[in-house]
Formats: C-alpha cells, structure tokens, sequence
C-alpha cells in the first residue's frame, strides 16, 4: 500500500524500496490476524444473494453495500452503521447509535440515498441481520425503489468489501487502548470516514487512488 501511495504521487518505489525504507525508519505494519469463519450457503427468506460476489461495477450508485459493526466508547458500546458504494468503494452513508436497531442502518441508508442525489436502479446488498431483515428498512428500500440482496446466512466474505473496510478502521486507525467516551469515539469515526478512507487512503481496488479521487477520474472522461 506505501509502494502504490508513493508511486501516485510520482515516486518510484517498489514494494521492496518500501519495505526497506520502512525497515530503516523502524516502522512496522500492521497486519491483522486470520479468522476463521463457518461458511453457509442458506439464502436469506427475506432477499436473495442477488451480488452473489460481483463486487466490481462499471460506475456509481449501481451497487451499495451495507453492515454494523460496534466499538467500545468508555463505559458502552458504540454501533457504527456504514453503506459502501461498490464501485470505488467509497462510503457514502453513515450513522452511529447506541442501540443496534433498524433506525441505525435506516439512517445510514438515508444519508447515502440522500447524498447521492437520490439515484434509481440501486441494488443494496447485507448481511441477515435483523436490522436489515426489518420491516421498517425493508419499507425505506421500497420508498427509495432500491431492489435488496442479502449474503448467505454466516457466510461473510459475500460482504467481503464492507468487511475489508471495518477491518482497516480497527488495525490502521482505532487507538488500541480503545475511547474513553462516546463523543471521542464518534468523532474520531466520522474524522476516519470524511478525512482520511474517503479523501486520502489509496485502496488496492482503485489502483492505490482514494474514492475521492477514483470517482473524480471517472467523472474527467
């Protein structure tokens, strides 16, 4: 990732020059450990794997993905809702809440729908979760005619994107020593998403472009 950083901006460096450079500096990356995971291959009652693991889209607002995690802020936990258009893998809608509910991923859908000049022929792709399953989310997708996909039951690489970023957040950006409270907590989430994933981080997807950027490209043509 360093090696395609610097090479956007014009340095040639390799992967090895990278990892020497680095070596020199005493700067080590972090890698985060394997999990394994209990693959499924139920389909979901509710909607079925439309995506089925088509992740790559030819522009934007095709196809947007959604997932909650939770982070400990003091003394509570704090849910972090995220919808991730595919295409650049840039997100583009968010909310947080207290409470892992249906009003969470609704607000977070609503931000995306809204910010994005509430375009039509959508598919949002999830997980089963019962936030998603809801009726109340299920009844905002038909108000904004975005058609629904959902992964197979425990299997999580059919989210595999959304899955990458909520792992970048936890081993690239969030302090070890977690927040100390909920305010800290969000804003340091909301810094993370509008100041630096979606503005400034090069992704391996867009050939080591931020989404920001990636989207702008597409725009120049």
């Amino acid at each position: 990732m360093i090696a395609g950083q610097l090479t956007q901006r014009g340095e040639k460096v390799g992967r090895y020059k990278a990892a020497r450079l680095m070596k020199e500096a005493n700067i080590r990356s972090k890698q985060p450990n394997k999990h394994k995971y209990k693959i499924a291959e139920e389909e979901s009652e509710i909607a079925p794997n439309l995506l089925n693991r088509e992740f790559k889209t030819d522009s934007p607002n095709k196809v947007w993905c959604g997932d909650v995690t939770y982070i400990w802020a003091g003394r509570q936990w704090l849910y972090l809702a995220v919808v991730m258009d595919l295409y650049a893998r840039k997100i583009v809608g968010w909310s947080c809440s207290e409470n892992p509910d249906s009003k969470l991923t609704c607000a977070a859908l609503r931000v995306a729908y809204e910010s994005r000049g509430r375009p039509k022929g959508l598919l949002f792709h999830s997980d089963q979760g019962c936030n998603y399953t809801s009726i109340k989310h299920r009844q905002q997708l038909w108000l904004y005619q975005i058609t629904q996909s959902m992964s197979r039951r425990g299997n999580c690489w059919d989210n595999a994107p959304i899955e990458r970023f909520f792992r970048s957040f936890k081993t690239e950006w969030m302090p070890k020593e977690y927040y100390r409270s909920y305010d800290e907590a969000e804003n340091d989430v909301l810094k993370y998403i509008i100041l630096h994933y979606n503005t400034a981080r090069g992704h391996s997807y867009n050939n080591y472009l931020s989404p920001d950027a990636a989207e702008q490209l597409i725009c120049s043509h």
